[in-house]
């Protein structure tokens, strides 16, 4: 990658002059017109040293130059002293075709070769809705489990369901006053009716005494099995709920090698727990603790087993973390969740620091911000509860309706209304940088020009049409015919791709590729906005069709990154 060329470049010339090899400096993107990419190098040294920016970089140039590799055109000093490279014509004719002769592997890297990285995501709980934190959390646990994998790591996908716990003793609670449904209905209906079902339990939970006192009986049943009735309507419910799951990972495109439930890991942490009194974890008023504060002012007490003798959350999180070690043993574990679980899991990670203090470094939570709805614009259109299904009924019910009176066949327009109406909600999901809230603007994720997943399938399905329309008029991409074509911002784009996919898998942050496939796709507008593609009077033609090739390429691989496929016609 040329990022990390030039990056070699400039630390070998500062060693060179016999500068600190650990010198923090850094290779930028400047603005256009100021080179292809900067360096601060001398601004920091000449910090460092006590001298003049300018001189700094007039010797740090000295000591490039000395060594440039054919790929840099010219190397030149701005400002107070950034050094400004510009890459050499040849260099960009090299891309493309590396482009093309790459494929569907252009993009990837090997940083994470020999590595086995498990990454936990989703973690939606049967008998309850599968909100719109779920549908958050799967967009982003699916674009960092491929952004991994095109980074050579072997990956295992995790999926964490709670089937046991408060939420669902308070749907069976209602499901035994309101009744069941008809079991002849679609699964989804059935499944709707579940979380219909425990928004009533949750309600009589709260305002109602003896029902909540009913409720917690439920819940114990439900671990202990003791009462043939409860186990017949929870068998039921979980087989439900979790098979509407899978139909909403096979629409987002998601599968996994793990499920682990919550009943199981509930028997294996309580097992730990209770081995590790005294040790770890301190009785407290009939409940099980461990005092976080006590390795780190920052930490807090959390509850392992409750007073009624129960696993909580944190107790059956420890048995998933020894299950998955167990299971699979992985170089790094990552968990994706919101934000409002970060402090309950750096108590857990401390907890099992105490415990087997080789498998703490090697956990990784990842927290995202929770999505807020546009005013006005994102009350759910069939009722007042927005959940993540709902929200993806109602983008492919306003896709369909855009679709409607094209000229294709039914099951045409339905795939395009389901791959188009996910991609628009997957984009407005991964756009942001990690850790902050989404206001989430419906009719702007769904829009077909600028901002959203819909444009850059757009320009995707627009590039594949014009090679489409070359090969049917006997013309070939050729990156050998460039025949005096100027380098284009397009061009100037393309190779960046390498780039962005390490820096998203290093930093575990797939917004980075959403910014640079949106900033492709406007440069390529610009280059089909500039003069005909697909033209055989124009020597450039093969070439210009080699770099809309090049971008295909490129947008389509970016979006498999981002778990995005393309409808067949938009």
């Amino acid at each position: 990658m040329i990022k990390q060329k030039i990056r070699a470049l400039v630390l070998d010339s500062i060693k060179a002059l016999g500068f600190p090899s650990d010198t923090n400096f850094e290779i930028l993107t400047p603005k256009p017109g100021f080179g292809d990419f900067s360096s601060n190098a001398a601004l920091i040294l000449a910090k460092q040293q006590g001298t003049s920016p300018r001189e700094m970089a007039d010797a740090l140039l000295e000591a490039i130059t000395k060594h440039t590799p054919s790929a840099i055109d010219r190397i030149e000093i701005a400002g107070p002293g950034f050094i400004n490279f510009f890459l050499a014509e040849s260099f960009y004719t090299d891309i493309t075709a590396r482009i093309l002769g790459a494929g569907d592997t252009w993009g990837s890297n090997q940083e994470l070769t020999g590595k086995k990285i498990m990454i936990e995501y989703t973690d939606p709980n049967p008998f309850k809705p599968f909100h719109i934190g779920h549908l958050m959390t799967n967009a982003i646990g699916e674009s960092l489990s491929r952004i991994v994998e095109a980074s050579g790591a072997h990956l295992v996908r995790a999926n964490y369901q709670g089937d046991v716990g408060l939420h669902v003793a308070k749907a069976i609670w209602a499901l035994g006053g309101e009744g069941l449904p008809d079991k002849s209905l679609p699964v989804q209906e059935q499944a709707e009716y579940i979380g219909r079902c425990y928004v009533l339990g949750s309600r009589a939970y709260e305002d109602n005494l003896e029902a909540k006192a009913e409720i917690d009986v439920i819940n114990k049943k439900v671990y202990t099995r003791e009462d043939e009735v409860i186990n017949e309507i929870y068998d039921w419910g979980r087989e439900i709920t979790l098979e509407a799951f899978e139909a909403i990972y096979k629409k987002l495109g998601t599968h996994f090698n793990y499920y682990f439930f919550e009943s199981e890991m509930a028997i294996i942490g309580e097992k730990i727990v209770r081995a590790n009194i005294g040790k770890v974890f301190t009785e407290s008023n009939g409940a099980i603790v461990f005092h976080g504060e006590n390795y780190d002012p920052k930490l807090h007490t959390r509850v392992f087993i409750s007073s009624q003798g129960l696993p909580t959350y944190e107790g059956k999180e420890l048995g998933l973390v020894m299950t998955k070690f167990e299971k699979e043993n992985p170089d790094v574990s990552i968990t994706v969740t919101a934000n409002e679980q970060a402090e309950y899991m750096r108590v857990v990670t401390k907890a099992v620091e105490q415990l087997e203090p080789s498998i703490a470094p090697r956990m990784h939570h990842i927290c995202h911000g929770m999505m807020r709805l546009e005013a006005g614009k994102m009350s759910s259109r069939k009722g007042n509860v927005v959940t993540g299904e709902s929200l993806l009924k109602d983008s492919y019910e306003e896709v369909y309706e855009k679709v409607l009176e094209r000229d294709y066949s039914q099951e045409l327009k339905e795939s395009i209304a389901t791959t188009v109406s996910v991609a628009a909600l997957k984009y407005s999901i991964l756009k942001p940088a990690m850790g902050g809230d989404i206001t989430f603007d419906f009719e702007r994720s769904i829009s077909f020009e600028g901002d959203s997943g819909p444009y850059l399938q757009y320009a995707a399905i627009r590039a594949r049409s014009i090679l489409n329309k070359a090969a049917e008029a006997g013309l070939a991409p050729s990156a050998d015919s460039r025949k005096g074509h100027e380098v284009t911002p397009l061009e100037r784009e393309l190779f960046r791709f390498e780039d962005v996919v390490f820096r998203a898998g290093k930093e575990y942050e797939p917004h980075h590729i959403v910014t640079f496939l949106t900033d492709l796709s406007a440069a390529f507008n610009q280059f089909y906005g500039a003069g005909q593609i697909v033209d055989a009077a124009n020597l450039a033609a093969p070439y210009k069709l080699a770099l809309t090739h090049a971008f295909y390429i490129t947008l389509n691989n970016g979006l498999k990154l981002l778990g995005i496929s393309l409808p067949e016609k938009m």
